[in-house]
């Protein structure tokens, strides 16, 4: 698998840390970043992980810019791509090259809450409850067969910032165990729904309900 990264790399962090387990097949052979200082580069030299960086501000246009992200996920030998706050939208091009191989993870209960500034928005419309999803990648924004989603309250005294935190914790739950069933063949796309063999879904959502109540 390959990741793809703009900023921190804090869902970076819980996919390495993911790969580092027994239980969990995959393995990270290249991060790739459109920002050249994004901090998640830093983390994956750190963890020998080899980088590159594909500066979208030198290229004409996106299809210039996707046509050399392709080629470095190809010479990597990319099997699955996985989004980890990866601030670029993709055309259908580069979507649908990795179409059932590329996957996101976006903080909220897809279909709801599409796009940016999801927290201020579930907080301004005084939503009970919101989480994050990860999901396989369409041509449109923030839509594709859906993988695993953890939930949340919205607790009355919430923030932008607390309720963000919050939801991080679901995603870097959630998101390696999305990256695990992959890895281990267990996820099915059928008629743009996903199916899982066998998987263990009530543990995750039980592991520790004070963290997420």
């Amino acid at each position: 698998m390959a990741v793809l990264i703009s900023g921190r790399g804090t869902n970076l962090r819980a996919l390495i840390d993911s790969c580092h387990s027994a239980e969990n097949p995959a393995n990270i052979v290249r991060v790739i970043s459109n920002e050249p200082k994004a901090p998640g580069l830093l983390l994956a030299d750190e963890k020998g992980i080899t980088t590159s960086t594909i500066d979208h501000r030198n290229f004409s246009d996106r299809g210039a810019f996707e046509s050399e992200l392709i080629e470095k996920l190809e010479v990597a030998e990319t099997d699955l791509v996985c989004l980890a706050g990866f601030m670029r939208l993709l055309t259908p091009i580069f979507v649908n090259h990795w179409r059932d191989r590329l996957i996101n993870v976006h903080p909220s209960l897809l279909p709801a809450f599409k796009g940016l500034h999801t927290h201020r928005r579930v907080l301004e419309l005084g939503a009970r409850f919101t989480g994050c999803t990860v999901h396989f990648v369409r041509p449109d924004m923030d839509d594709g067969p859906i993988i695993v989603q953890a939930v949340t309250a919205v607790h009355p005294d919430d923030t932008e910032e607390t309720l963000s935190e919050r939801v991080l914790l679901l995603e870097h739950r959630c998101y390696p165990l999305a990256l695990r069933w992959i890895a281990d063949r267990k996820v099915h796309v059928i008629d743009e729904r996903v199916a899982i063999d066998n998987t263990d879904t009530d543990k995750v959502w039980f592991v520790n309900p004070k963290t997420y109540e």
